[in-house]
């Protein structure tokens, strides 16, 4: 029943927003998480600095996963993680830590994992754990 509901507001995204690319890949890679195990925990998580922002965060058995999630509409333009560069992992590391100090969860539980979506006639999402 979920999955019906998650297909048609995947439609109605998609005929309002078709260029919403980062909002579709977003919802594939939350979708994915779910169906592997996975209980997300937070979408769009946003320091209250405004300097940050993680995608997901999920918890994957004992380990909470940040998640960022690169989506690219062909596999034409290179990788998606490509575009995780040494900047964007350290913001997403700074939020990462306001959020376990807000949460009480310590270093040890967590990893940081990459959900690379590619949109196009063949959908393509792949997890990678603990990618940084």
């Amino acid at each position: 029943m979920i999955g019906l509901i998650y297909r048609a507001a995947d439609r109605l995204r998609r005929r309002r927003n078709p260029e919403d690319h980062g909002r579709i890949g977003e919802d594939l890679a939350h979708r994915h998480l779910r169906r592997n195990g996975c209980t997300v925990v937070a979408r769009n998580y946003r320091v209250p600095s405004g300097r940050g922002e993680i995608d997901i965060i999920a918890w994957d058995g004992d380990k909470l996963a940040f998640v960022e999630v690169k989506t690219r509409s062909t596999a034409d333009f290179g990788a998606p993680e490509t575009a995780v560069d040494p900047e964007k992992r350290e913001r997403v590391v700074r939020s990462a830590q306001d959020y376990m100090r807000r949460a009480g969860v310590s270093w040890d539980q967590v990893r940081f994992d990459i959900v690379r979506v590619v949109l196009g006639p063949e959908q393509k999402v792949e997890w990678t754990r603990g990618a940084f």
